[in-house]
Protein backbone atom coordinates (compact mmCIF):
# COMPACT_ATOMS: atom_id res chain seq x y z
CA UNK A 1 0.00 0.00 0.00
CA UNK A 2 1.32 3.46 -0.92
CA UNK A 3 2.18 5.49 2.15
CA UNK A 4 -0.17 8.42 2.72
CA UNK A 5 1.31 11.77 1.78
CA UNK A 6 2.30 13.86 4.77
CA UNK A 7 0.34 17.03 5.34
CA UNK A 8 2.05 20.33 5.98
CA UNK A 9 1.08 20.14 9.65
CA UNK A 10 2.83 16.78 10.00
CA UNK A 11 6.20 18.52 9.59
CA UNK A 12 7.28 19.70 13.05
CA UNK A 13 9.34 22.75 11.92
CA UNK A 14 6.40 24.03 9.88
CA UNK A 15 3.79 23.72 12.60
CA UNK A 16 6.08 25.39 15.16
CA UNK A 17 6.77 28.23 12.69
CA UNK A 18 3.01 28.57 12.30
CA UNK A 19 2.65 28.75 16.08
CA UNK A 20 5.18 31.58 16.19
CA UNK A 21 3.42 33.57 13.46
CA UNK A 22 -0.03 33.39 15.03
CA UNK A 23 1.23 33.88 18.58
CA UNK A 24 2.82 37.24 17.78
CA UNK A 25 -0.71 38.61 17.44
CA UNK A 26 -1.51 37.10 20.85
CA UNK A 27 1.59 38.87 22.21
CA UNK A 28 0.42 42.23 20.92
CA UNK A 29 -3.19 41.95 22.08
CA UNK A 30 -2.14 40.98 25.61
CA UNK A 31 0.41 43.79 25.74
CA UNK A 32 -2.35 46.28 25.00
CA UNK A 33 -4.89 44.56 27.28
CA UNK A 34 -2.64 44.61 30.36
CA UNK A 35 -0.60 47.70 29.50
CA UNK A 36 -2.92 50.06 31.38
CA UNK A 37 -2.23 48.52 34.79
CA UNK A 38 1.20 50.04 35.46
CA UNK A 39 -0.12 53.42 34.25
CA UNK A 40 -2.87 53.64 36.90
CA UNK A 41 -1.03 56.35 38.79
CA UNK A 42 -0.61 58.37 35.58
CA UNK A 43 -4.32 58.03 34.81
CA UNK A 44 -4.96 59.66 38.19
CA UNK A 45 -2.31 62.37 37.97
CA UNK A 46 -2.27 63.25 34.24
CA UNK A 47 -5.88 62.56 33.20
CA UNK A 48 -7.62 62.95 36.57
CA UNK A 49 -9.30 59.50 36.49
CA UNK A 50 -10.58 57.95 39.72
CA UNK A 51 -10.04 54.27 40.55
CA UNK A 52 -13.58 53.39 39.51
CA UNK A 53 -13.19 55.28 36.21
CA UNK A 54 -9.94 53.43 35.61
CA UNK A 55 -11.70 50.15 36.43
CA UNK A 56 -14.54 51.03 34.07
CA UNK A 57 -12.05 51.76 31.29
CA UNK A 58 -10.13 48.50 31.57
CA UNK A 59 -13.38 46.57 32.01
CA UNK A 60 -15.04 48.11 28.94
CA UNK A 61 -13.26 45.54 26.76
CA UNK A 62 -15.90 43.09 27.96
CA UNK A 63 -19.05 45.15 27.31
CA UNK A 64 -19.78 44.22 23.70
CA UNK A 65 -19.19 40.60 24.59
CA UNK A 66 -21.84 40.82 27.30
CA UNK A 67 -24.21 41.33 24.35
CA UNK A 68 -22.98 37.99 22.90
CA UNK A 69 -20.81 39.63 20.23
CA UNK A 70 -18.09 37.11 21.06
CA UNK A 71 -20.40 34.15 20.43
CA UNK A 72 -21.28 35.76 17.09
CA UNK A 73 -17.55 35.97 16.39
CA UNK A 74 -17.14 32.27 17.22
CA UNK A 75 -20.04 31.39 14.95
CA UNK A 76 -18.48 33.42 12.13
CA UNK A 77 -15.17 31.66 12.77
CA UNK A 78 -16.80 28.24 12.40
CA UNK A 79 -18.74 29.41 9.34
CA UNK A 80 -16.14 31.54 7.54
CA UNK A 81 -12.98 29.75 8.60
CA UNK A 82 -9.73 31.08 10.04
CA UNK A 83 -8.71 33.35 7.17
CA UNK A 84 -11.78 35.54 6.76
CA UNK A 85 -12.49 35.72 10.50
CA UNK A 86 -8.83 36.45 11.28
CA UNK A 87 -8.66 39.31 8.80
CA UNK A 88 -11.83 40.87 10.19
CA UNK A 89 -11.23 40.55 13.92
CA UNK A 90 -7.46 41.15 13.81
CA UNK A 91 -8.18 44.43 12.03
CA UNK A 92 -10.93 45.32 14.54
CA UNK A 93 -8.56 44.77 17.49
CA UNK A 94 -5.87 46.93 15.87
CA UNK A 95 -8.27 49.76 14.98
CA UNK A 96 -9.82 49.74 18.45
CA UNK A 97 -6.39 49.93 20.08
CA UNK A 98 -5.42 52.98 18.03
CA UNK A 99 -8.72 54.70 18.90
CA UNK A 100 -7.88 54.25 22.60
CA UNK A 101 -4.35 55.56 22.12
CA UNK A 102 -5.39 58.60 20.06
CA UNK A 103 -8.29 59.26 22.42
CA UNK A 104 -5.88 59.48 25.36
CA UNK A 105 -3.97 62.16 23.42
CA UNK A 106 -7.14 64.23 22.97
CA UNK A 107 -7.41 63.65 19.21
CA UNK A 108 -11.17 63.05 19.48
CA UNK A 109 -11.88 65.93 21.86
CA UNK A 110 -11.57 66.85 25.51
CA UNK A 111 -13.76 63.98 26.77
CA UNK A 112 -10.90 61.50 26.74
CA UNK A 113 -12.62 58.87 28.88
CA UNK A 114 -15.55 58.47 26.46
CA UNK A 115 -13.28 58.16 23.41
CA UNK A 116 -11.06 55.64 25.17
CA UNK A 117 -14.01 53.55 26.35
CA UNK A 118 -15.40 53.41 22.79
CA UNK A 119 -11.99 52.29 21.54
CA UNK A 120 -11.68 49.65 24.27
CA UNK A 121 -15.12 48.27 23.39
CA UNK A 122 -14.11 47.92 19.73
CA UNK A 123 -10.74 46.51 20.73
CA UNK A 124 -12.49 44.03 23.08
CA UNK A 125 -14.58 42.56 20.25
CA UNK A 126 -11.42 41.97 18.22
CA UNK A 127 -9.33 40.83 21.20
CA UNK A 128 -11.55 38.03 22.45
CA UNK A 129 -12.49 36.67 19.03
CA UNK A 130 -8.84 36.78 17.97
CA UNK A 131 -7.92 34.73 21.06
CA UNK A 132 -10.62 32.21 20.15
CA UNK A 133 -9.38 32.13 16.57
CA UNK A 134 -5.77 31.56 17.61
CA UNK A 135 -6.78 28.71 19.95
CA UNK A 136 -8.80 27.19 17.11
CA UNK A 137 -5.78 27.52 14.80
CA UNK A 138 -3.48 25.79 17.29
CA UNK A 139 -5.90 22.84 17.42
CA UNK A 140 -5.98 22.71 13.60
CA UNK A 141 -2.21 22.34 13.38
CA UNK A 142 -1.36 20.39 16.55
CA UNK A 143 -4.24 18.00 17.24
CA UNK A 144 -2.70 14.51 17.30
CA UNK A 145 0.72 16.02 17.98
CA UNK A 146 1.94 18.20 20.88
CA UNK A 147 -1.41 19.94 21.46
CA UNK A 148 -1.14 20.78 25.18
CA UNK A 149 2.47 21.93 24.77
CA UNK A 150 1.52 24.10 21.78
CA UNK A 151 -1.44 25.56 23.70
CA UNK A 152 0.95 26.26 26.55
CA UNK A 153 3.49 27.95 24.29
CA UNK A 154 0.73 30.09 22.78
CA UNK A 155 -0.18 31.15 26.32
CA UNK A 156 3.51 31.96 26.87
CA UNK A 157 3.41 34.51 24.05
CA UNK A 158 0.38 36.16 25.61
CA UNK A 159 2.07 36.23 29.01
CA UNK A 160 5.23 37.66 27.44
CA UNK A 161 3.08 40.53 26.18
CA UNK A 162 1.73 41.03 29.70
CA UNK A 163 5.23 40.80 31.21
CA UNK A 164 6.69 43.49 28.96
CA UNK A 165 3.63 45.72 29.32
CA UNK A 166 3.57 45.50 33.13
CA UNK A 167 7.34 45.61 33.66
CA UNK A 168 8.32 48.25 31.12
CA UNK A 169 5.11 50.08 30.17
CA UNK A 170 5.77 52.90 32.63
CA UNK A 171 9.34 53.27 31.37
CA UNK A 172 8.21 53.44 27.74
CA UNK A 173 5.48 56.01 28.29
CA UNK A 174 7.97 58.67 29.48
CA UNK A 175 5.41 60.27 31.78
CA UNK A 176 2.48 60.46 29.35
CA UNK A 177 -0.32 57.92 28.96
CA UNK A 178 -0.68 58.44 25.20
CA UNK A 179 2.97 57.53 24.45
CA UNK A 180 2.59 54.18 26.20
CA UNK A 181 -0.72 53.40 24.51
CA UNK A 182 0.44 54.36 21.00
CA UNK A 183 3.43 52.05 21.45
CA UNK A 184 1.16 49.21 22.59
CA UNK A 185 -1.26 49.73 19.69
CA UNK A 186 1.65 49.64 17.22
CA UNK A 187 2.74 46.29 18.63
CA UNK A 188 -0.72 44.86 17.87
CA UNK A 189 -0.34 46.16 14.31
CA UNK A 190 2.96 44.30 13.92
CA UNK A 191 1.35 41.11 15.26
CA UNK A 192 -1.45 41.47 12.72
CA UNK A 193 1.14 41.66 9.92
CA UNK A 194 2.68 38.38 11.15
CA UNK A 195 -0.78 36.82 11.12
CA UNK A 196 -1.15 37.84 7.48
CA UNK A 197 2.07 35.91 6.82
CA UNK A 198 0.54 32.83 8.46
CA UNK A 199 -2.34 32.84 5.97
CA UNK A 200 0.01 31.50 3.27
CA UNK A 201 0.43 28.30 5.30
CA UNK A 202 -3.30 28.09 6.04
CA UNK A 203 -4.15 28.21 2.34
CA UNK A 204 -1.60 25.49 1.51
CA UNK A 205 -2.83 23.17 4.29
CA UNK A 206 -6.48 23.56 3.27
CA UNK A 207 -5.58 22.73 -0.33
CA UNK A 208 -3.80 19.58 0.83
CA UNK A 209 -6.83 18.57 2.90
CA UNK A 210 -9.34 19.49 0.19
CA UNK A 211 -11.06 21.98 2.46
CA UNK A 212 -13.02 24.97 1.16
CA UNK A 213 -13.41 27.47 3.97
CA UNK A 214 -16.95 28.55 4.66
CA UNK A 215 -18.37 26.39 1.92
CA UNK A 216 -19.30 23.21 3.77
CA UNK A 217 -23.00 22.85 4.46
CA UNK A 218 -22.31 20.25 7.14
CA UNK A 219 -20.42 22.92 9.09
CA UNK A 220 -23.27 25.44 9.02
CA UNK A 221 -24.05 26.80 12.45
CA UNK A 222 -27.26 25.89 14.21
CA UNK A 223 -28.40 27.53 17.47
CA UNK A 224 -28.79 24.08 18.98
CA UNK A 225 -24.96 23.85 18.92
CA UNK A 226 -24.79 26.47 21.71
CA UNK A 227 -27.64 24.73 23.57
CA UNK A 228 -25.79 21.42 23.33
CA UNK A 229 -22.66 23.07 24.73
CA UNK A 230 -24.21 24.77 27.74
CA UNK A 231 -26.24 21.68 28.66
CA UNK A 232 -23.13 19.47 28.59
CA UNK A 233 -22.11 19.19 32.26
CA UNK A 234 -18.41 18.71 31.57
CA UNK A 235 -18.28 21.72 29.26
CA UNK A 236 -20.39 23.82 31.65
CA UNK A 237 -18.10 23.14 34.60
CA UNK A 238 -14.97 23.98 32.61
CA UNK A 239 -16.59 27.19 31.33
CA UNK A 240 -17.59 28.28 34.85
CA UNK A 241 -14.13 27.37 36.14
CA UNK A 242 -12.73 29.58 33.39
CA UNK A 243 -14.73 32.61 34.54
CA UNK A 244 -14.03 32.08 38.25
CA UNK A 245 -10.30 31.52 37.80
CA UNK A 246 -9.57 34.28 35.30
CA UNK A 247 -11.71 36.80 37.18
CA UNK A 248 -9.35 36.28 40.12
CA UNK A 249 -6.23 36.68 37.96
CA UNK A 250 -6.57 39.15 35.07
CA UNK A 251 -8.11 42.02 37.10
CA UNK A 252 -5.52 41.47 39.84
CA UNK A 253 -2.65 41.78 37.34
CA UNK A 254 -3.97 45.20 36.28
CA UNK A 255 -3.95 46.46 39.88
CA UNK A 256 -0.85 44.59 41.10
CA UNK A 257 1.74 47.37 40.44
CA UNK A 258 -0.39 49.92 42.32
CA UNK A 259 -1.06 47.42 45.13
CA UNK A 260 2.65 46.77 45.67
CA UNK A 261 3.42 50.50 45.67
CA UNK A 262 0.69 51.29 48.21
CA UNK A 263 0.76 48.18 50.41
CA UNK A 264 4.48 47.50 50.66
CA UNK A 265 5.95 50.90 49.78
CA UNK A 266 7.52 49.73 46.52
CA UNK A 267 8.74 52.39 44.09
CA UNK A 268 6.86 53.41 40.93
CA UNK A 269 9.98 54.10 38.85
CA UNK A 270 13.59 53.02 39.11
CA UNK A 271 16.27 55.55 40.10
CA UNK A 272 19.48 56.13 38.17
CA UNK A 273 21.57 53.12 39.22
CA UNK A 274 24.79 54.00 37.43
CA UNK A 275 27.74 52.73 39.45
CA UNK A 276 25.59 50.45 41.61
CA UNK A 277 26.69 46.86 42.24
CA UNK A 278 24.77 44.01 40.59
CA UNK A 279 23.17 42.93 43.86
CA UNK A 280 22.12 46.47 44.70
CA UNK A 281 20.47 46.75 41.29
CA UNK A 282 18.63 43.45 41.79
CA UNK A 283 17.48 44.60 45.22
CA UNK A 284 16.15 47.87 43.81
CA UNK A 285 14.43 45.99 40.99
CA UNK A 286 12.70 43.76 43.55
CA UNK A 287 11.41 46.84 45.37
CA UNK A 288 9.79 48.31 42.25
CA UNK A 289 6.02 47.77 41.84
CA UNK A 290 5.75 47.35 38.05
CA UNK A 291 8.90 45.20 37.81
CA UNK A 292 7.82 42.83 40.59
CA UNK A 293 4.25 42.62 39.24
CA UNK A 294 5.77 41.65 35.90
CA UNK A 295 7.15 38.52 37.56
CA UNK A 296 3.60 37.07 37.65
CA UNK A 297 3.36 36.51 33.88
CA UNK A 298 7.08 35.73 33.81
CA UNK A 299 6.36 32.72 36.01
CA UNK A 300 3.82 31.46 33.51
CA UNK A 301 6.37 31.82 30.72
CA UNK A 302 8.70 29.44 32.57
CA UNK A 303 6.13 26.93 33.80
CA UNK A 304 3.35 26.77 31.17
CA UNK A 305 5.40 24.70 28.65
CA UNK A 306 6.38 22.33 31.48
CA UNK A 307 2.77 21.83 32.55
CA UNK A 308 1.61 21.57 28.94
CA UNK A 309 4.15 18.82 28.30
CA UNK A 310 3.02 17.11 31.52
CA UNK A 311 -0.61 17.11 30.37
CA UNK A 312 0.43 15.76 26.95
CA UNK A 313 2.35 12.86 28.46
CA UNK A 314 0.62 12.12 31.78
CA UNK A 315 -2.83 13.72 31.58
CA UNK A 316 -4.40 14.65 34.96
CA UNK A 317 -5.81 17.91 33.54
CA UNK A 318 -8.75 18.13 35.98
CA UNK A 319 -6.50 17.34 38.96
CA UNK A 320 -4.06 20.06 37.95
CA UNK A 321 -6.91 22.57 37.81
CA UNK A 322 -7.71 21.72 41.45
CA UNK A 323 -4.08 22.35 42.44
CA UNK A 324 -4.05 25.65 40.52
CA UNK A 325 -7.17 26.81 42.37
CA UNK A 326 -5.56 26.05 45.77
CA UNK A 327 -2.54 28.13 44.80
CA UNK A 328 -4.87 30.96 43.79
CA UNK A 329 -6.39 31.08 47.28
CA UNK A 330 -2.99 31.11 48.94
CA UNK A 331 -1.81 33.94 46.71
CA UNK A 332 -4.71 36.29 47.41
CA UNK A 333 -4.75 35.59 51.15
CA UNK A 334 -1.06 36.48 51.48
CA UNK A 335 -1.50 39.65 49.40
CA UNK A 336 -4.60 40.91 51.21
CA UNK A 337 -4.60 39.84 54.87
CA UNK A 338 -0.89 39.98 55.66
CA UNK A 339 1.55 42.88 55.44
CA UNK A 340 4.72 40.81 55.23
CA UNK A 341 6.78 41.51 52.09
CA UNK A 342 8.43 38.06 52.05
CA UNK A 343 5.05 36.35 52.33
CA UNK A 344 3.81 38.63 49.56
CA UNK A 345 6.60 37.41 47.28
CA UNK A 346 5.55 33.80 47.89
CA UNK A 347 1.97 34.76 47.05
CA UNK A 348 3.06 36.29 43.75
CA UNK A 349 5.09 33.16 43.00
CA UNK A 350 2.08 30.94 43.76
CA UNK A 351 -0.10 33.07 41.51
CA UNK A 352 2.42 32.73 38.69
CA UNK A 353 2.37 28.93 39.06
CA UNK A 354 -1.45 28.85 39.11
CA UNK A 355 -1.55 31.19 36.11
CA UNK A 356 0.51 28.62 34.19
CA UNK A 357 -1.05 25.46 35.57
CA UNK A 358 -4.74 26.04 34.89
CA UNK A 359 -4.55 27.27 31.27
CA UNK A 360 -2.12 24.48 30.31
CA UNK A 361 -4.70 21.97 31.54
CA UNK A 362 -7.91 23.81 30.60
CA UNK A 363 -7.57 24.75 26.93
CA UNK A 364 -6.51 21.36 25.49
CA UNK A 365 -9.29 19.76 27.59
CA UNK A 366 -11.90 21.69 25.59
CA UNK A 367 -10.62 20.05 22.41
CA UNK A 368 -11.43 16.66 23.97
CA UNK A 369 -14.99 17.68 24.83
CA UNK A 370 -16.03 19.51 21.65
CA UNK A 371 -15.80 18.41 17.96
CA UNK A 372 -13.13 20.34 16.06
CA UNK A 373 -15.62 22.01 13.69
CA UNK A 374 -17.41 23.54 16.70
CA UNK A 375 -14.37 24.69 18.65
CA UNK A 376 -14.81 28.30 17.54
CA UNK A 377 -18.29 28.37 19.03
CA UNK A 378 -17.11 26.49 22.14
CA UNK A 379 -14.18 28.80 22.92
CA UNK A 380 -16.32 31.85 22.14
CA UNK A 381 -19.02 30.63 24.54
CA UNK A 382 -16.41 30.15 27.27
CA UNK A 383 -14.87 33.56 26.68
CA UNK A 384 -18.31 35.19 26.67
CA UNK A 385 -19.14 33.72 30.08
CA UNK A 386 -15.67 34.74 31.24
CA UNK A 387 -16.28 38.34 30.13
CA UNK A 388 -19.13 38.79 32.59
CA UNK A 389 -16.81 37.96 35.46
CA UNK A 390 -13.90 40.01 34.11
CA UNK A 391 -16.04 43.08 33.51
CA UNK A 392 -17.45 42.87 37.03
CA UNK A 393 -14.08 42.51 38.77
CA UNK A 394 -12.10 44.94 36.58
CA UNK A 395 -14.55 47.61 37.70
CA UNK A 396 -15.35 46.06 41.10
CA UNK A 397 -11.79 46.13 42.46
CA UNK A 398 -11.51 49.81 41.56
CA UNK A 399 -14.93 50.65 42.99
CA UNK A 400 -14.32 48.81 46.28
CA UNK A 401 -10.90 50.44 46.49
CA UNK A 402 -12.54 53.85 46.06
CA UNK A 403 -15.29 53.16 48.62
CA UNK A 404 -12.87 51.86 51.27
CA UNK A 405 -10.39 54.71 50.70
CA UNK A 406 -12.67 57.75 50.36
CA UNK A 407 -10.22 59.97 52.25
CA UNK A 408 -7.35 59.02 49.94
CA UNK A 409 -9.41 59.77 46.82
CA UNK A 410 -10.44 63.18 48.21
CA UNK A 411 -6.85 64.16 49.06
CA UNK A 412 -5.50 63.05 45.66
CA UNK A 413 -8.16 65.02 43.78
CA UNK A 414 -7.66 68.10 45.96
CA UNK A 415 -3.87 67.96 45.54
CA UNK A 416 -4.18 67.54 41.77
CA UNK A 417 -6.56 70.50 41.46
CA UNK A 418 -4.23 72.62 43.59
CA UNK A 419 -1.24 71.76 41.40
CA UNK A 420 -3.16 72.53 38.21
CA UNK A 421 -4.21 75.88 39.69
CA UNK A 422 -0.56 76.63 40.38
CA UNK A 423 0.16 76.04 36.70
CA UNK A 424 2.02 72.74 37.10
CA UNK A 425 2.14 70.81 33.79
CA UNK A 426 0.20 67.54 33.75
CA UNK A 427 3.39 65.58 33.01
CA UNK A 428 4.88 66.89 36.29
CA UNK A 429 1.84 66.22 38.48
CA UNK A 430 2.62 62.50 38.97
CA UNK A 431 6.07 63.09 40.51
CA UNK A 432 4.66 65.88 42.70
CA UNK A 433 1.90 63.58 44.01
CA UNK A 434 4.50 60.88 44.65
CA UNK A 435 6.48 63.38 46.72
CA UNK A 436 3.36 64.21 48.75
CA UNK A 437 2.80 60.49 49.38
CA UNK A 438 6.41 60.05 50.48
CA UNK A 439 5.96 62.97 52.88
CA UNK A 440 2.82 61.36 54.33
CA UNK A 441 0.50 64.17 53.17
CA UNK A 442 -1.39 61.71 50.95
CA UNK A 443 -1.99 58.30 52.60
CA UNK A 444 -1.55 55.00 50.74
CA UNK A 445 -4.48 53.03 49.36
CA UNK A 446 -5.59 50.08 51.52
CA UNK A 447 -6.15 47.16 49.13
CA UNK A 448 -7.16 44.59 51.79
CA UNK A 449 -10.88 44.27 51.02
CA UNK A 450 -10.42 44.71 47.26
CA UNK A 451 -8.09 41.70 47.02
CA UNK A 452 -9.62 39.59 49.79
CA UNK A 453 -12.83 39.27 47.79
CA UNK A 454 -10.84 37.40 45.10
CA UNK A 455 -10.27 34.58 47.61
CA UNK A 456 -13.95 33.70 47.22
CA UNK A 457 -13.32 33.11 43.52
CA UNK A 458 -10.54 30.67 44.42
CA UNK A 459 -12.93 28.67 46.63
CA UNK A 460 -15.48 28.58 43.82
CA UNK A 461 -12.74 27.44 41.41
CA UNK A 462 -11.87 24.46 43.63
CA UNK A 463 -15.51 23.41 43.84
CA UNK A 464 -15.92 23.63 40.06
CA UNK A 465 -12.68 21.71 39.42
CA UNK A 466 -13.91 18.84 41.61
CA UNK A 467 -17.27 18.87 39.81
CA UNK A 468 -15.44 18.84 36.47
CA UNK A 469 -13.46 15.78 37.50
CA UNK A 470 -16.65 13.97 38.57
CA UNK A 471 -18.52 14.89 35.38
CA UNK A 472 -15.64 13.72 33.20
CA UNK A 473 -15.56 10.39 35.02
CA UNK A 474 -19.21 9.89 34.06
CA UNK A 475 -19.08 11.23 30.49
CA UNK A 476 -15.69 9.75 29.63
CA UNK A 477 -13.93 12.52 27.72
CA UNK A 478 -10.58 11.46 29.14
CA UNK A 479 -9.48 14.73 30.72
CA UNK A 480 -7.25 12.75 33.10
CA UNK A 481 -5.63 10.88 30.19
CA UNK A 482 -2.60 11.94 28.09
CA UNK A 483 -3.28 14.00 24.91
CA UNK A 484 -2.44 11.07 22.64
CA UNK A 485 -4.70 8.57 24.44
CA UNK A 486 -7.83 7.48 22.57
CA UNK A 487 -11.10 7.63 24.53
Amino acid sequence: MEQAKKLLKDHAPVRWLVLFLISTLMFGTYWFQDGLGPLKGLFESELGFTSSQFGMLIGSTTWANWALMLILGGILLDKWGIRKAGLLFGAVATIGAFIVALGSAGVFGENKLTAMVIGRIIYGVGLETTCVLISRTVVKWFKGHELALAMGMNVVFGRLGTFFAVSFGLDICKGTVSTGLITAASIIGVGFLFFLGYLIFDIKLDRQMGVTQGGNSEDDFHFKDVINLVTNKTFLYIALLCVAFYSAVFPFVQYAPDLLINKFGFTATLPNMEGWSFFDKVGEYLRNGPKVAGLIPLGTILFTPIFGNLVDKKGKAASLMILGSLLLIYAHVTLSVFNNVTLGYTGLFALGIAFALVPAAMWPSVAKIVPENRLGTAYATMFTIQNYGLGLFFWGIGKVLELTNADVVTKIQAARESLLTEGVATIDIGPRLDALRAAGEIPAYDYTISILMLVVLGVISIFLAFQLKKADAKQGYGLELPSSAAV
